[in-house]
């Protein structure tokens, strides 16, 4: 395991994310900001904490999404996955929604979002937001705010750790076949 990014750097790449998020934040419809379980989930908290304290004049929900049997690799996991409830007790039909998520690499994550985020309503628009971008889509999927590029040999994995979760902050890579870091 390497650290890519230190705490340090992590809130720098949090506030390059905010303020793009920012300039685009919508002030003529309803907002809302989903995280992907789990890491996404943090971000998202944390995303949804400092745009209520700098917007308080805007209502902004705030969801939780588990994306487990929407993903295309679940008849491959072995052993039983692990399914948590997903979290939006709101109307998101015609809102503007944030998704939100850690770590973009495949983009098969963020379709499987995508499609269980559509059994809960029409949105006016969906946009995504990364803290990391490693590149290596297997799908046509593109965030629309990114906090940090980072590129990643085939064969590695980007794991971000909060403090929220893991007790740490920062960026690491990983080998596959490696333990990730606890």
């Amino acid at each position: 395991m390497r650290r890519k990014l230190t705490a340090e750097q992590v809130q720098v790449a949090l506030d390059r994310l905010y303020r793009a998020i920012e300039k685009q934040l919508p002030s003529d419809c309803r907002v809302a900001v989903i995280g992907i379980r789990t890491r996404g989930e943090t971000l998202a908290d944390r995303l949804v904490k400092r745009l209520r304290r700098v917007h308080p004049q805007l209502d902004i929900a705030h969801g939780v999404l588990d994306i487990t049997f929407y993903r295309d690799d679940l008849s491959r996991l072995r052993g039983a996955p692990l399914v948590r409830a997903t979290e939006i007790d709101f109307d998101i039909d015609d809102t503007w929604v944030l998704l939100v998520d850690d770590v973009l690499a495949t983009g098969r994550s963020v379709r499987a979002a995508l499609g269980a985020l559509h059994d809960f309503g029409r949105p006016k628009v969906i946009r995504l937001a990364v803290l990391i971008d490693r590149g290596g889509r297997e799908l046509p999927i593109a965030a629309d705010f990114v906090g940090q590029k980072l590129s990643a040999a085939p064969g590695t994995r980007i794991q971000v750790k909060f403090r929220e979760n893991d007790g740490q902050e920062g960026v690491f890579l990983n080998k596959k076949n490696e333990t990730p870091a606890r």
